[in-house]
């Protein structure tokens, strides 16, 4: 191993309590280092650092979606087409990409300069079709477009990315200007009054900010929408082991893509919220656990950090970022937990929970980024002012992802409780004719025009209207759209995420995929239509994780809910 190397990792090391949790970004390091491939040497090398087997090291690499043990071209070109991506034309383009270099998605070119791939979800969900191409985003992308990158790439260039889609910010609160070129700098959030809410949270006593955090019903913008400071409540009382403050950044939902927004812009929000987090949780140590493929984004984070370091806001924390793999499961706290930990991220029993027995076997409590980023606004002006936003039960600020067949898709942060109408007007109205709607990322249940009819975004009405508001990734879809065609797409993207630990989730996602590709193919039966029914009825609560219900809610209402359609390729 070179000494600029060996220097490296153990400086990566050193950043963690437990060496086993430095593995995967070892490994990510090794892999960068050696033309975006983990090959068997690089293998040896991380099992070498880290103090274990390399069979270890290839488990991991072979869980997670970002790892390459096979050779790769010189130019990873991965197109997203989940259901985001399907909606706004990303068939097509990597149908071009197919014609125009010459190969099959999987394939390389021979020159060895091209590898093409399609891949689940890259949280650009407004901006699709995006082609990624090894750690970098190329969003808004037309065949035009395509063929411009493609060109540039030959010739040892890279055009800029356009990233550009719709923002709207009513309550002024998470989303910050970001047309101004400073805005994720210290000068301009101190600017704006950064940094207040953490002096002021300093001079109260812990017990006091976990109250009014509990008081002002913060409720997770993460899905599940569990009141926050009741979250931080479960903390055991007197405990000698250190607690451990994670911050989920993972965001892996289909059709989501809120947090990025807070992190790419709005960085020092974020860090603010965690370092008063942390002081109220007594946490000397942070982790912001950020999905891999928003590797940049990680980079701010990371400059963010350093900043405020200096600044002296970070003189009571320790906060890590660090980059996942690829594996939707690990949205969810456990998988992640053992994810952190250097392990593939499978999810795990409970009980216990992680308030209890969390990362490292020590108190833990995991909280999303928008949910951490309402913090500071809480603790600066106090319940009343945070109640005054939103509805009874359902306060505060809320992001919105808006994508799909809208004439200005991007994202939107209303009060919460805001009617999905006013949303979709700002977000530039329905292209054609509304067919249905997914308010809540692709995991809650569809609606139909007229169930959406009325429907106003917070977690009690969406869930009195039969669905869930989850991350507030609103997908739109119009009547071009084939419901089989969308609920195929929607199996594939869990199928391919299942862990595989649990049968009902590996095993049901694998025959209902079966089941609808026959459907869509105009192979299947009528019995296949009640099977996928009867599969998606009994997967349900069965699972260690949510996955199989966040494939047995969507499939289960696509099927009900447009069941002609499904019946009809059959009977063709």
């Amino acid at each position: 191993m070179d000494t600029q190397k060996d220097t490296m990792i153990k400086t990566i090391i050193g950043r963690y309590p437990k060496k086993d949790s430095a593995v995967m970004p070892v490994m990510q390091y090794l892999q960068k280092k050696n033309n975006n491939r983990l090959d068997d040497r690089a293998v040896e090398t991380a099992a070498k650092a880290i103090g274990c087997s390399k069979s270890k090291i290839y488990g991991i690499a072979t869980y997670y979606t970002m790892f390459n043990t096979q050779p790769v071209g010189k130019f990873h070109l991965q197109v997203d087409t989940c259901v985001p991506g399907f909606l706004h034309g990303a068939d097509e383009i990597l149908e071009h990409l197919e014609k125009k270099l010459g190969i099959k998605t999987g394939e390389t070119t021979k020159d060895g300069m091209f590898t093409l791939g399609a891949v689940q979800d890259l949280g650009s969900c407004a901006t699709g079709p995006v082609i990624q191409v090894n750690d970098r985003y190329f969003e808004n992308m037309t065949i035009k477009k395509t063929d411009a990158l493609i060109d540039a790439l030959k010739s040892g260039k890279e055009p800029e990315n356009d990233p550009s889609m719709t923002v709207i910010s009513k309550c002024g609160i998470l989303l910050n200007d970001r047309t101004k070129k400073d805005c994720r700098t210290l000068a301009f959030y101190k600017g704006n009054g950064g940094y207040q809410s953490l002096k002021k949270a300093l001079s109260l006593k812990p017990e006091q900010i976990v109250a009014e955090v509990k008081e002002a019903g913060i409720r997770g913008r993460g899905g599940a929408g569990f009141p926050a400071g009741t979250k931080w409540t479960f903390l055991p009382k007197n405990d000698p082991r250190p607690v451990y403050l994670i911050c989920n950044a993972d965001e892996g939902e289909p059709g989501t893509f809120k947090d990025r927004q807070i992190m790419e812009f709005n960085p020092h929000l974020l860090v603010e919220g965690i370092a008063i987090s942390a002081f109220a949780l007594s946490a000397k140590k942070a982790f912001i656990y950020i999905r891999g493929e928003f590797d940049w984004i990680a980079d701010i984070l990371d400059t963010a950090i350093e900043e405020a370091k200096k600044d002296g806001q970070l003189n009571h924390v320790d906060i890590i970022v660090h980059r996942g793999g690829g594996s939707y499961v690990c949205g969810d706290e456990t998988a992640q937990i053992e994810s952190l930990e250097g392990k593939r991220g499978n999810p795990r029993v409970k009980p216990p929970f992680p308030a209890n027995f969390g990362l490292y076997g020590c108190p833990t409590v995991v909280n999303n980024v928008e949910t951490l980023s309402c913090v500071p606004y809480v603790v600066q002006n106090g319940v009343a002012a945070f109640q005054k936003i939103g509805v009874s039960n359902n306060f505060g600020p809320k992001i919105f992802g808006v994508s799909g067949h809208v004439n200005k898709p991007g994202i939107f942060e209303y009060p919460m409780g805001t009617p999905l109408k006013e949303i979709l007007e700002a977000a530039g109205g329905v292209k054609g004719k509304l067919k249905g709607v997914i308010v809540g990322g692709l995991s809650v249940a569809i609606l139909t025009a007229k169930e959406a009819e009325g429907l106003n975004m917070d977690y009690d009405s969406c869930a009195k209207a039969g669905t869930a508001l989850g991350s507030g990734g609103i997908m739109v879809i119009n009547d071009t759209v084939s419901i089989p065609e969308l609920a195929l797409r929607t199996i594939e993207f869990y199928h391919h995420e299942s862990c595989g630990q649990c049968v009902p989730c590996r095993e049901g996602s694998l025959v209902i995929e079966h089941k609808l590709h026959d459907i869509v193919e105009g192979k299947g039966k009528m019995e296949d239509i009640d099977l996928i029914l009867h599969l998606t009825k009994n997967i349900r609560g069965l699972t260690l994780c949510p996955t199989g219900e966040a494939f047995a809610v969507p499939i289960q209402a696509m099927v009900s809910k447009f069941r002609p359609e499904f019946e009809a390729l059959v009977k063709r």
